[in-house]
């Protein structure tokens, strides 16, 4: 039985029943599950921790992804009593922490590097589990050039089995973002061979990358088996890319994340803006939806 049915005609009772069916005769059960968000980049950058979440629930745009080093503060220097703090005023309010946006890397050609980042890595995902979060945003970023792209894609792949198997202990995710100079699916797929864990994940991206080749679609299925909870996108109604396919894909692998914001422009009313887009990619949801019926 489907989740949001069973919970409505168990609250409302059995007169619910007809209506549930009407509205779903009209809409594919799936991706009814997708949900928006924001990444506090740019919109949320200069936000304070209460401004941020009040922000959020004004726009009803009701999941945060706390990108590092902004104004929220949310960073692995709190104390205890400072981590239940932030835990709290999410718990408090409709808007949910959803983990931490790290700038983790595992590509570099220098071991102390690497192990540099996993013990950063590591430090947020205890943060995030401390704060009430559900995952760890890393990025894969470079291929070195005086090394063999295999070996850069196997020494990614057994840093993040690494941070999944630490993870584990937290109750975390780890979301590889299709970033830098690894936007190649075929190599986000390797990767992700490689590390084999249930808790490392995909936060696909929304980059020009993903429409060459065979495009969107192709490029969609080598990695879909793999997709977190998370999943970027820029300002629907700015650029050239198909979000309207990225939504039909999304509905027809019923898909249940959060599509998080991550935003470029700079419009003079960032609420309104935030929930403007989270208005245009519903609509774009429901459309997928209702041709998918």
């Amino acid at each position: 039985m489907n989740t949001r049915r069973h919970f409505l005609t168990t609250l409302l009772g059995s007169s619910a029943t007809g209506f549930l069916a009407a509205q779903e005769a009209k809409l594919s059960y799936k991706g009814e599950n997708i949900q928006c968000g924001l990444v506090t980049y740019m919109w949320g950058a200069d936000w304070d921790l209460p401004t941020l979440i009040a922000n959020c629930e004004q726009a009803q745009v009701l999941g945060v992804e706390l990108r590092i080093e902004h104004a929220h503060k949310v960073e692995p220097t709190l104390t205890a009593p400072q981590r239940a703090e932030v835990r709290k005023r999410f718990e408090d309010s409709p808007v949910e922490v959803l983990g931490m946006g790290t700038n983790a890397e595992f590509h570099s050609a220098d071991a102390a590097q690497v192990q540099k980042h996993l013990a950063t890595a590591k430090d947020y995902i205890k943060l995030s589990h401390d704060i009430g979060g559900s995952g760890v945003k890393v990025k894969p970023n470079a291929l070195p050039k005086e090394v063999p792209v295999e070996k850069t894609l196997e020494q990614i792949g057994k840093s993040l089995a690494e941070l999944g198997d630490y993870a584990l202990g937290f109750g975390q995710e780890i979301r590889l973002e299709v970033h830098g100079g690894v936007c190649d699916l075929g190599h986000i797929k390797t990767i992700m061979e490689v590390a084999a864990r249930d808790n490392v994940r995909v936060c696909w991206n929304s980059n020009d990358e993903d429409l060459k080749g065979e495009g969107i679609a192709a490029n969609f299925a080598k990695v879909q088996s793999f997709l977190g909870k998370t999943t970027h996108i820029r300002e629907v109604n700015e650029g050239k890319y198909p979000y309207d396919q990225l939504a039909k894909l999304l509905v027809e692998a019923d898909y249940e994340g959060w599509i998080l914001l991550e935003a470029r422009t700079k419009p003079a009313d960032r609420v309104a803006a935030l929930a403007e887009q989270k208005k245009l990619f519903m609509d774009l949801v429901t459309a997928a939806r209702k041709a998918a019926a």
